[in-house]
């Protein structure tokens, strides 16, 4: 049961992190449950889940809606995070241990991967989760606490905003952070993370959004492909994506 709403999760996490439901679009409980074949009760679990990370907001008396994130936002949101993070990889870069190096550089092998086969939300989730290993590295749990506040904050305005092929720079700006961190340049780590911040908030473009579909239909069709996904042992990411844009 468990498994099978991780599952559940992760295909509307997908969805949205790709930007393929149309902001504001509304997510009934009563069609979510009947596509993914469990009760009510068990959607509404999943919706909580994906409020509190903010990728859809839930209102009061009106139910569960995909985030529409005020781009107007960003440049605040951006600031705090080239603060804090400048601050934390200065700080890493001064010993930043041996399994924390070896943990970004498979994280970035991963990143690499996802890039390469054409997985938008996999690219989406794992930028972001590279942030949130450097603040994990520090052991601070208040850190910790303001990193995942801020990248929740983010991850639906890169998922809306941002071009599809802007993947390839984060991933190569993830590089230039890392390469400064492990040599032990700490000024140049802080000034390649606030860079790479400031040019993901520059990649952010009004209008690059998901074209006006069926929340629904199409969160049937990712199911779908899951369930074949589940039996063939593979995901084509490529298709996963062609759902998206309705082809």
């Amino acid at each position: 049961m468990k498994d099978n709403e991780q599952a559940i999760y992760d295909t509307l996490s997908r969805a949205l992190l790709a930007g393929m439901l149309t902001p504001g679009a509304p997510l009934r409980e009563p069609a979510l449950a009947k596509v993914f074949g469990i009760s009510r009760e068990r959607i509404r679990k999943i919706l909580q889940r994906l409020g509190s990370n903010r990728l859809i907001e839930l209102v009061p008396n009106r139910g569960a809606f995909v985030a529409s994130p005020a781009q107007e936002q960003a440049h605040g949101i951006y600031e705090a995070r080239r603060i804090l993070e400048g601050g934390i990889v200065g700080h890493l870069a001064a010993s930043p241990g041996a399994d924390t190096v070896e943990r970004l550089r498979e994280h970035m092998d991963r990143e690499s991967a996802a890039l390469k086969s054409g997985d938008r939300a996999e690219s989406v989730r794992l930028s972001m989760q590279f942030h949130m290993i450097l603040a994990e590295a520090t052991g601070n749990f208040f850190i910790v606490q303001q990193m995942q506040e801020l990248v929740s904050r983010t991850s639906m305005l890169v998922a809306v905003y941002e071009a599809a092929n802007a993947s390839q720079c984060a991933c190569e700006e993830h590089r230039d952070i890392f390469t400064a961190l492990v040599g032990g340049d700490g000024a140049g780590a802080a000034r390649a993370m606030r860079a790479h911040l400031s040019l993901i908030e520059t990649r952010l473009r009004p209008g690059v959004m998901a074209p006006a579909r069926d929340a629904v239909e199409l969160l049937a069709q990712l199911w779908a492909a899951s369930a074949h996904t589940a039996h063939t042992g593979t995901l084509d990411a490529r298709h996963a994506n062609s759902i998206g844009r309705g082809a």
